[in-house]
C-alpha cells in the first residue's frame, strides 16, 4: 500500500466484487468515513481461492458459479490494481457494485466494462476476465491471503482490519448489516466495532440472518 498523508485512522477492507454482504458492509464504512476520522484501505479478496479447499463439499450451483463467474470480477479488478495502482481499486469497485448489485445486473461482462469506462480505465481490461493463465494469480492470492491470516479460516467476505486492543489492528468477518446504516447510525456501528475491538480474546457476536442484503438506500 501507499504511504498514509493523513493522520486518520487507517481501516483496510477486503472484498471481494461478487459478494452483496461485502457490498453492504463497504458502504456503511465509506458513509463511516464522512462522520468520523478514518481512512478505508481497500484490498481484494477471493470467494473462489477461499473456496478452493471445499469446492466438493460445496453445492453443485454455488460450485459451478465459483468456478466461472466468480472469477471474472476479481481477475478484471486485480489487474486494474496491478496497471493502474491502488488509488484505483475503491472507485472501480463502487462502480462494479453498482451495478452488480444495486442495479442487478449481477457479475456480466456488461456490468464489467460499464464500470471500466465509468472510472477512465482502458476497455481492454476485460479480456483478464478469461484468462485462466491468470497473469496477476500470484498478486491475486497474495492478497487474499493477507486478509485471511489476520482474520482466520472460517470466515467469508467481507474482512475488516481496525485499530485493536493492543493499539495494533485487529481483523473481522463482517459486520455483516443490512441496509447500510447511514449517518448516526453508522457511527454507532463504528463505534461498537472499536469497543468489541478493544476487548482482548472477543472473537464474535452472532445470529442467524432473516433478510437478504437491501440495497434500497443506496
Amino acid at each position: 500500500m501507499s504511504e498514509q498523508t493523513s493522520a486518520k485512522t487507517p481501516v483496510d477492507f477486503w472484498f471481494d466484487p461478487l459478494c452483496p454482504w461485502a457490498w453492504m458492509t463497504s458502504r456503511w464504512v465509506l458513509e463511516v468515513e464522512k462522520v468520523r476520522d478514518i481512512e478505508v484501505r481497500w484490498h481484494i479478496m477471493s470467494l473462489a481461492v477461499l473456496n478452493e479447499p471445499k469446492l466438493d463439499e460445496l453445492p453443485e450451483e454455488y460450485r459451478e458459479m465459483l468456478a466461472t463467474t466468480a472469477w471474472q470480477p476479481v481477475r478484471v479488478v486485480t489487474a486494474a490494481w496491478q496497471k493502474h495502482g491502488d488509488d484505483i481499486l475503491g472507485p472501480l469497485y463502487t462502480a462494479l457494485g453498482n451495478r452488480i448489485h444495486n442495479d442487478g445486473l449481477g457479475p456480466t461482462k456488461e456490468a464489467i466494462a460499464g464500470a471500466l469506462e465509468e472510472v477512465g480505465l482502458p476497455a481492454d481490461l476485460i479480456d483478464y476476465a478469461d484468462q485462466e493463465d491468470f497473469e496477476f494469480d500470484a498478486e491475486l492470492r497474495a492478497s487474499h491471503k493477507e486478509g485471511i491470516d489476520k482474520v482466520g479460516q472460517d470466515v467469508g467476505t467481507p474482512v475488516i482490519a481496525v485499530p485493536g486492543a493492543d493499539g495494533g489492528q485487529i481483523a473481522f468477518f463482517g459486520p455483516v448489516v443490512t441496509p447500510a446504516p447511514k449517518g448516526e447510525e453508522a457511527a454507532k456501528l463504528w463505534d461498537g466495532t472499536l469497543l468489541v475491538a478493544s476487548v482482548e480474546g472477543f472473537y464474535e457476536l452472532k445470529r442467524t440472518r432473516t433478510k437478504g442484503p437491501d440495497f434500497s438506500n443506496l
